[in-house]
Order: C-alpha cells, then sequence, then structure tokens
C-alpha cells in the first residue's frame, strides 16, 4: 500500500501539514504511521480530506465531521448522515437567500453608478436591503 509523507500529503490536498496535524489531533484522521519517525499516511487520506473539506464547504462543523467519520463503519451512518443533512439543509438555504441578497445590492450599486459613497441616494433611502 502507497504512503504519503506530511509534506507530500500536504501539497496533493493543498493544506498546510500543521492543518493535517491538528486535523490529526481532533480525530478527523487516524493517526499517521511513523517511518524514520515522520509522519505516513495512507493514499486513501486524500480521499477522506476531500470528503472533510466538502463537508466543510456545505457548512459542516468539525465536530459533526468527526462523528459522521466516527460512525462511517457503522451501519448507522446513512441515518446519522440523513439526519445531519436535513438539519443543515435550512441553515444553507438562509446563507443563500442572504447571499443572494448582497450580490443585489452590489448590482443595485453598480447600476446607481454614482460610487460616491458620502452621498449615494441608495444608501441613504435605505433602497439596498440590510443583509
Amino acid at each position: 500500500m502507497r504512503r504519503l509523507g506530511i509534506g507530500e500529503l500536504a501539497r496533493q490536498v493543498r493544506m498546510r501539514p500543521s492543518a493535517l496535524r491538528y486535523y490529526e489531533s481532533v480525530g478527523l484522521l487516524p493517526p499517521a504511521g511513523r517511518v524514520a519517525g515522520r509522519r505516513v499516511y495512507p493514499a486513501g487520506t486524500v480521499r477522506r480530506i476531500a470528503l472533510i473539506k466538502m463537508a466543510q464547504r456545505a457548512g459542516f462543523t468539525l465536530a459533526e465531521i468527526r462523528q459522521l467519520l466516527d460512525a462511517d463503519a457503522d451501519r448507522g451512518t446513512t441515518r446519522q448522515w440523513r439526519a445531519l443533512a436535513e438539519r443543515k439543509l435550512p441553515e444553507l438555504d438562509r446563507f443563500i437567500q442572504e447571499t443572494r441578497a448582497l450580490r443585489n445590492a452590489v448590482a443595485d450599486c453598480l447600476a446607481c453608478g454614482c460610487m460616491n459613497f458620502d452621498s449615494c441616494g441608495l444608501l441613504s433611502s435605505g433602497t439596498v436591503e440590510d443583509a
């Protein structure tokens, strides 16, 4: 089985070695093996880190991600994932709405054309929604 040193793994997943050590310390990555005192990880760790990054982008906390990863070998994983995802969807929907409102506010400011924040009619009239 191919093993990756921490530096090589860090380059492949575009993270700092310190972040990988942190992930290991909080239980997101299993303890690394050691070769001549240096951390080495199975090549499959790249896929695990991709899953962690995807879950983080979706708004899951590290504790939630660890909970899912800990249950990975367990039969309840699908149920657990479904429950976490169902709780996360409304939060993501709110984030999307807020982001759209911010995007519209920026577009409105560009359309105004004045680019003078001190005297912009949009900002003083309350036309641009608060996000």
